[in-house]
């Protein structure tokens, strides 16, 4: 029975993982009960799941799982005695330099797959939607809403869960549970295609081949932020069948689904499928050896 749970390195990886999902599922309903007496407005909004994507739903919904997460991870690296580093989001001169690389990849990927789309007239720009002091209030909202979108969405499937599940099966069997839940968390998304889930899970293989080629999450996180913010600020397109708020331009999508996404958005377009694989192989060369930390030296 001891051997049931523990191994060579001491709680086993199954073991761990459930421990953490356990106090993440507790702090999400301990917040969702203080947000619903605190803020019962902002609780009856997130019910009736609106059809316009606006920033302070998106990043505070968001940001509840972020810090839920975080501090399970935390309490996490005590138990195990690990630096909280190891879980992808180390703190040193790279970080930020990593990230704006990730960010500028991000912006010129979802450009490319618009450039693509206008080229064979699947999209349209009709003018300026937004103008004044309401577009510098939408820039910064946005910015701010995806940077906890790129945060928490990278952390929750690639930080302590990838981590724990790789020292327990091996990066690559880790990352294809973590791409399935991160799949099967979008699917409740109200525009959602086979396409456009089909397409989540390649999202998810391709930052986890970032996370392997780059050592942590920083780069992903900046891609995952800037894509989300070009896609919806910028370019005005919807994501999953929402609508943007104040959107930078006044755009519409029209053509066959494959080329436009359909109610998916660009996020549901075969040429995304390019893009993402561009992407791959733009870190295969710039980062040609894995630096994910510890990974033979974790493995149980």
């Amino acid at each position: 029975m001891k051997t049931f749970f523990i191994g060579p390195d001491g709680l086993r990886a199954g073991w761990r993982l459930l421990i953490f999902i356990a106090i993440t599922i507790a702090e999400l309903f301990l917040f969702g009960v203080v947000i619903h007496f605190a803020f019962p407005q902002f609780a009856a909004l997130a019910r009736t799941r609106p059809k316009t994507m606006v920033p302070g739903m998106t990043g505070g919904l968001e940001a509840v799982v972020l810090a839920a997460t975080l501090i399970a991870a935390f309490i996490m690296s005590k138990i195990e005695r690990r630096p909280f580093r190891l879980y992808g989001m180390p703190v040193n001169p790279s970080t930020g330099p990593r990230f704006w690389k990730g960010a500028a990849g991000g912006f010129a990927a979802i450009s490319g797959v618009i450039l693509v789309m206008l080229v064979f007239r699947g999209f349209h720009i009709a003018g300026i939607a937004t103008g004044g002091v309401q577009l510098l209030q939408a820039f910064v909202l946005w910015a701010l809403a995806f940077l906890i979108v790129g945060l928490s969405e990278e952390f929750t499937f690639r930080g302590y869960m990838q981590y724990t599940l790789t020292t327990g099966i091996g990066f690559w069997p880790a990352a294809i549970v973590t791409t399935c839940l991160f799949a099967g968390a979008h699917t409740g998304n109200p525009g959602e295609s086979p396409i456009g889930i089909f397409e989540v899970a390649l999202f998810a293989i391709v930052f986890c081949f970032v996370l392997l080629r780059t050592g942590n999450l920083w780069w992903g996180i900046g891609f995952h932020a800037a894509w989300d913010w070009g896609e919806t600020f910028f370019y005005g397109v919807p994501d999953s069948g929402l609508k943007p708020w104040h959107p930078l331009l006044a755009s519409s999508s029209s053509g066959p689904v494959w080329l436009t996404g359909g109610s998916a958005g660009p996020e549901g377009s075969v040429v995304t499928c390019i893009a993402l694989l561009l992407v791959a192989l733009y870190i295969a060369r710039a980062y040609p050896r894995a630096q994910y930390p510890e990974v033979t030296q974790t493995l149980t």
